[in-house]
């Protein structure tokens, strides 16, 4: 049992900044103060003195691979939850393309019994699709998992779904979301034998965005939403990283009336293809970092609000894996550490309101994926809370990450804010630099809410 009081805080939640205190009992935000209050206490309370911080609720990244089981060399759910929490991420929702592929009700439960001894974030899992488990899909407990993956282009894992009546059958499944990467196999392979022509395997990584191209994503988008709308399927489309795939999207609004859904990345809102000549093969993903125009466009599709939620895609890999020719080096980086602080820097370069960037991260995915009583500051509500300094300066670099891989893309970057507490179901599980690993996060659980409805 835990009693804590936040007081003098700049709350940012729910589109507003508001200055008060916030009291929390066991797992639960059980009051909230406005600042002209003197909240009573009792002899067991622990008081956390905000003045000058602001308090918004833990980060939900909606789109993270944390390696366990199978590539754990790589990152697991200790280290990746450490990481993430250091960076304000109270829960993730982690991807089925691991060893083995998370494609069964089976190993879904495997997963979470897994990450319950382990992550100090709080979890859920997708499960994968196969050209050949439509039957699993089918019956799935909607309690169980956070949504379907589907591949529509081959990536970490080759979980590559490309049989026209299995993608039939898994987009007549409405009750779950479909998350899907859309790259079109087929014309990366035809990109890909240009190159190669051209340099054999060691391609200069400045063609990465020419190979795995605006025309790749595009026509997988298009189709992936040409099947969503004919079977009225809710479709989550993740990691955009296009301009040309913004007008496939349904008009602002609540992610409840949407049927179509979005997502992009730090990496795609903060690199461009300018950054391959500095960065190489460390910045290499699926989709690819694409041009500074289209990165001006998914920034300004994210406020105003065509786009719906900001994630990472954090994957890592080793140092010693990212050393390689262009065929031969896997794409993935990590980012949960640093996606919060990261995105704070287009706050204070006066290009996403503070408020946005909360929405996006934070109370949106809780939204989406009907997650029960998570996402905001209100009372009742889990106490997974994050207080910032907006203005305590760093710089990443190799003493301060937490990644299993031990290192970033965004090495020697300077960030203005900087987390100082994270509390996970009312623990204060991250203060300064200082973890208690004693408690463990826990399954997110979904509301009754059904996707049928939209």
């Amino acid at each position: 049992m835990s009693n804590y009081l936040i007081t003098n805080a700049l709350i940012v939640n729910e589109g507003i900044r508001t200055r008060g205190h916030v009291a929390i009992h066991d797992q639960f935000i059980t009051k909230m103060y406005p600042a002209s209050s003197v909240p009573a206490t009792t002899k067991d309370t622990q008081i956390i003195d905000a003045n000058g911080k602001w308090l918004i609720p833990g980060v939900i990244d909606d789109q993270v691979h944390f390696r366990d089981p199978g590539l754990t060399h790589k990152g697991d759910f200790y280290t990746e939850s450490k990481a993430a929490i250091a960076g304000g991420v109270t829960s993730f929702m982690d991807m089925p393309n691991t060893i083995p592929q998370t494609t069964t009700r089976k190993l879904l439960n495997e997963k979470i019994e897994l990450a319950s001894g382990k992550s100090l974030a709080n979890f859920a899992f997708y499960i994968g699709a196969t050209n050949d488990n439509l039957a699993e899909l089918q019956t799935i407990d909607t309690q169980l998992t956070c949504g379907i993956k589907v591949f529509l282009g081959a990536s970490t894992g080759n979980m590559l779904v490309d049989d026209p009546m299995a993608l039939d059958g898994i987009f007549r499944i409405r009750k779950l979301p479909i998350a899907v990467h859309a790259e079109d196999e087929g014309i990366i392979r035809q990109n890909l034998e240009v190159y190669r022509k051209q340099f054999g395997d060691d391609i200069p990584m400045e063609y990465h965005p020419l190979i795995r191209s605006t025309e790749a994503c595009y026509k997988s988008s298009s189709f992936a939403v040409e099947l969503a709308r004919r079977h009225g399927t809710h479709l989550h489309l993740i990691h955009l990283s296009t301009a040309k795939e913004l007008s496939l999207l349904e008009k602002p609004g609540p992610v409840k009336d949407k049927l179509i859904t979005s997502e992009v990345c730090v990496h795609h809102l903060w690199f461009d293809d300018q950054d391959y000549a500095d960065k190489g093969t460390l910045i290499k993903w699926n989709p690819a970092i694409k041009s500074e125009e289209d990165k001006d466009a998914l920034i300004q599709a994210l406020i105003d609000d065509r786009i719906d939620v900001i994630a990472t895609d954090h994957a890592p890999h080793t140092l010693a894996e990212k050393d390689n020719i262009y065929t031969k080096t896997p794409s993935g980086a990590p980012m949960v550490q640093h996606s919060l602080p990261l995105m704070l820097e287009f706050h204070h370069k006066n290009l996403i309101p503070v408020e946005k960037i909360v929405e996006k991260m934070c109370h949106t995915p809780a939204d989406l994926f009907r997650l029960r009583n998570r996402g905001y500051i209100r009372e009742g509500y889990f106490a997974d809370l994050v207080l910032v300094d907006p203005d305590d300066p760093w710089t990443v670099n190799p003493y301060n990450i937490y990644y299993k891989c031990g290192w970033s893309p965004l090495q020697d970057t300077y960030l203005r804010s900087r987390v100082t507490h994270t509390f996970v179901n009312g623990n204060l599980v991250y203060d300064n630099g200082i973890f208690d690993e004693s408690v463990k996060g826990i399954a997110l659980e979904f509301s009754s809410d059904s996707f049928l409805k939209r």
